[in-house]
C-alpha cells in the first residue's frame, strides 16, 4: 500500500495527513485518510521551535497509525529561493532567510519535497478536487487564494510550475492600484492590498469611518441599504477582474479555481468575471471559474501528492 504523507504549514496551525490510494475503492482518484492531526504552529517561539512543532506532529501521527514516513511533501506559506535554498516571502517571518527545507529534513531524517501552499492547493484541486470532476483534458489550471492574503499556484499538465525564482503564480504581488497603499513586501499597490479580506475591510473603514468584518460588509451590500458597502464590493469586482485578466492574458488557463474566504463571495463568479471580460485580450472569456471541492483541506492533500505519480 502506498502511503503518502503531507504537511500544511500555516501561520497559526500545522496539519499533517496520511492518505493512500486503493484500486479496490472504485475510481482511480478515490483515496483513504489513514491519519490526520493538527497542532498550533507557535511561530512566535522562533525558527527552531517551528521545526520542533513539525517533528512533534509527525511523531504524533506516526505513533497513532503505527509507522513512520519515508518521505513527505510540505506546503509552506512562502517559497524557497532556488539559488540558495533559503526560505523567503513567508508570513511566518522567522522562517525567512533560513535553510528550512535542509534543517527540517535533517530533523526528521527523511526526504522532503517543499513547495508554496498555493501550489499545493492548485495540485490538490487538479488531481483530487473539482478539476477531476470535469472529466476532461485540462492543460493549465490557476489556483487562486483570496483570504487574509492573495496568492496563486499554477499547474501545467498535472505538474506544479515553480519558476526560476520560485515565485510562479504570485499574482498577489503584482501592482494593481496605488490606492491599496503599502504592502508588507515593501511595495505600493499590490493586488493583495486591494482584494484581500483585510484590504476590503480597510477600504470600507476608510470611506465609512466604521469598522465592520467582511462578512457583514457583504451582507449589507446584498441588502442594498449601505452605499459604502456597495462601493467596497463594486471595487472588489472591478479590481478582481482587472487583476485576474492579467493572469489570463499571460497563462490563458482552462480553469481558475478560487479558494480562500474572499473566494466564497458568490458575486465574484458572476460580477467579478464580467469585469474580467473587458480586460482580456480576446472577444470572449471561456475560462471556467470554479469553486474548490476540497476547501481548507486542499493544501495538505496537495502536499501529500508531491511524491505521488497519481
Amino acid at each position: 500500500m502506498n502511503h503518502l504523507w503531507g504537511i500544511d504549514l500555516g501561520g497559526t496551525k500545522i496539519e499533517c495527513v496520511v492518505i493512500t490510494f486503493d484500486k479496490k475503492m472504485g475510481t482511480e482518484n478515490e483515496f483513504e485518510i489513514l491519519g490526520r492531526e493538527r497542532i498550533p504552529t507557535e511561530s512566535a517561539g522562533g525558527y527552531q521551535h517551528v521545526i520542533g512543532q513539525v517533528v512533534k506532529l509527525v511523531n504524533l501521527v506516526a505513533d497513532k497509525i503505527g509507522y513512520r514516513p519515508e518521505k513527505m511533501g510540505i506546503g509552506t506559506p512562502g517559497a524557497i529561493e532556488p539559488s540558495n535554498k533559503l526560505m523567503k516571502n513567508s508570513n511566518s517571518t522567522c522562517l525567512n532567510g533560513m535553510p528550512f527545507e535542509e534543517d527540517l529534513q535533517e530533523a526528521l531524517g527523511i526526504e522532503l519535497r517543499m513547495v508554496n501552499d498555493a501550489n499545493c492547493f492548485a495540485i490538490a484541486e487538479t488531481k483530487l478536487g473539482i478539476v477531476q470532476e470535469l472529466n476532461e483534458d485540462v492543460e493549465t489550471v490557476f489556483g487562486v487564494i483570496m483570504g487574509t492574503g492573495v496568492g496563486g499556484g499554477i499547474v501545467v499538465n498535472g505538474q506544479a510550475l515553480i519558476g526560476r525564482h520560485g515565485i510562479a503564480g504570485e499574482w498577489g504581488h503584482n501592482h494593481l492600484h496605488d490606492s491599496g497603499g503599502m504592502c508588507y513586501c515593501g511595495r505600493v499597490g499590490c493586488t493583495e492590498t486591494i482584494i484581500s479580506g483585510p484590504a476590503l475591510e480597510r477600504y470600507y473603514h476608510s470611506i465609512s469611518h466604521d469598522k465592520r468584518p467582511l462578512e457583514e460588509i457583504v451582507s449589507r451590500y446584498r441588502v442594498g441599504r449601505d452605499h459604502y458597502a456597495e462601493a467596497t464590493m463594486k471595487r472588489l469586482y472591478n479590481m478582481f477582474g482587472k487583476g485576474i485578466a492579467r493572469i489570463i492574458n499571460v497563462l490563458d488557463p482552462a480553469i481558475i479555481v478560487i479558494g480562500g474566504g474572499v473566494g466564497n463571495i458568490e458575486e465574484i463568479y458572476t460580477l467579478g468575471v464580467e469585469e474580467a471580460k473587458q480586460y482580456i485580450f480576446n472577444d470572449t472569456l471561456n475560462t471556467k471559474f470554479l469553486k474548490p471541492k476540497l476547501g481548507d483541506s486542499a493544501g495538505v492533500f496537495g502536499a501529500a501528492l508531491l511524491f505521488s505519480n497519481h
